[in-house]
């Protein structure tokens, strides 16, 4: 599974993406944002705000139940404003 980190989260985690092996019991959005802390301080400290997340799943918005599955790429980002 492939992850994008983009704006303040990429500067928070320290890397814009990275191949992770999340365990089997990690199936949804949701699932992956609670594990994604065990990562590392990091990773705790970027995602605190997840009220302020987007999430894509395979360029395609998603929603915190989508589920999600080895191949896929996933992507966090903050709110996109126009202007």
């Amino acid at each position: 599974m492939k992850i994008l980190y983009f704006a303040w989260l990429r500067t928070s985690i320290g890397k814009s993406s990275e191949e992770i092996a999340p365990p089997a019991e990690v199936k949804t959005i949701d699932d992956l944002l609670n594990w994604l802390p065990s990562l590392g301080e990091n990773y705790t400290s970027a995602l605190e705000k997840r009220d302020l997340l987007r999430i894509a799943v395979n360029q395609e918005y998603a929603d915190l139940d989508q589920e999600i599955k080895t191949g896929d790429e996933i992507a966090l980002f903050p709110p996109v404003t126009g202007g």
